[in-house]
């Protein structure tokens, strides 16, 4: 686990997991478990975001809601405010809820079809605060308001508006009782590119404005350097690196990571990246090759990442990798 300053953090995720068995045969026995999230340990500062990028299926999503307790985790500790809420029981995570919210990936499904923006908006503020009748609707007014929307969009419906306007309202919704962390589960990549930095604007303003901390998820690197204060790379389950956002988009230290950036396309045709291409697929997460579990793609792999699982480990201040070969170098 990296070190922490007392206090310091608002979130703080020590040594998660969350394991989904695999049944089989007549009875259903349980035979294996897919390791989505395995001894992840991460923290997110008052006021900062945290991006978590990856390939599809390496856990950052599923991360999200543990951290959430959306999905209950297998284990480890989520602490919200220096309190431990990854063992509290429902009637005492109630009222947790109210600190922490989520923006997820489609806007369009997470709106209830037959509710209003105004009922969407206010369902939140009527169950938390007990706000009723005018003291509610001049509130959602005032939160459309804020994310951009105008006072006409109160009694319309989800289907009536685009994706942008949309993930507008969803925002408006997490937005309304007040959070101090919001998870960003891909927020922006089901909507249209021209749209994409009008929304990310949005959030970085309401940021500054009323000192937020998103926990940002993203496959999308070019987006998580434009909102990110600090980067963390999971792959198949694992933190692999963690580091500022500039120190690790200009200072790699992971292969995958390397590699990843090597992906981003360059919008002039004059600039040319050599591009680090990936052997193999990604192996299933309920049989993680033993070692560092990137060893077989790696074109830097030595023996002992076939043996060694290595450990997150600073390489330079606020910058974490776990990599033989980086620490060895």
């Amino acid at each position: 686990m990296m070190p922490q300053e007392k206090n310091a953090a608002l979130l703080e995720i020590s040594h998660l997991k969350k394991y989904y068995p695999i049944r089989s045969g007549l009875l259903q026995r349980k035979e294996e478990y897919v390791k989505a999230v395995d001894d992840v340990s991460l923290s997110v500062h008052r006021g900062e975001t945290l991006g978590l990028v990856g390939e599809s299926g390496c856990g950052k999503s599923t991360l999200g809601r543990a951290v959430l307790r959306l999905t209950e985790p297998t284990a480890g500790s989520v602490r919200l405010d220096g309190e431990e809420i990854a063992s509290l029981s429902e009637k005492q995570l109630r009222r947790y809820r109210q600190k922490m919210q989520i923006i997820f990936q489609d806007p369009y499904a997470s709106l209830n079809p037959r509710m209003t923006v105004g009922d969407i908006v206010g369902e939140p503020l009527a169950i938390f605060e007990g706000m009723k009748g005018g003291a509610l609707r001049e509130r959602v007014l005032s939160l459309l308001e804020k994310v951009g929307m105008d006072a006409q969009s109160y009694a319309r419906y989800p289907h009536e508006f685009s994706g942008g306007q949309r993930q507008r309202i969803c925002i408006a919704r997490a937005l309304s009782v007040s959070p101090k962390l919001v998870v960003c589960d891909e927020p922006v990549s089901a909507l249209d590119v021209s749209v994409r930095a009008q929304v990310l604007n949005l959030m970085r303003s309401l940021q500054r404005e009323l000192g937020l901390a998103y926990l940002f998820i993203s496959h999308d690197l070019s987006v998580v350097r434009h909102i990110s204060d600090r980067v963390a790379v999971m792959y198949l389950g694992e933190i692999v690196e963690i580091a500022g956002r500039d120190a690790l988009y200009d200072h790699p230290a992971h292969p995958y990571t390397l590699a990843l950036l090597s992906a981003i396309p360059i919008p002039d045709p004059q600039v040319h990246r050599e591009r680090i291409v990936l052997s193999g697929d990604v192996p299933s997460p309920a049989h993680p090759p033993e070692g560092c579990r990137f060893h077989p793609r790696c074109p830097m792999a030595r023996p002992e990442c076939a043996r060694e699982r290595p450990k997150l480990q600073c390489v330079e201040e606020g910058h974490y990798v776990a990599c033989h070969r980086r620490l060895e170098a």
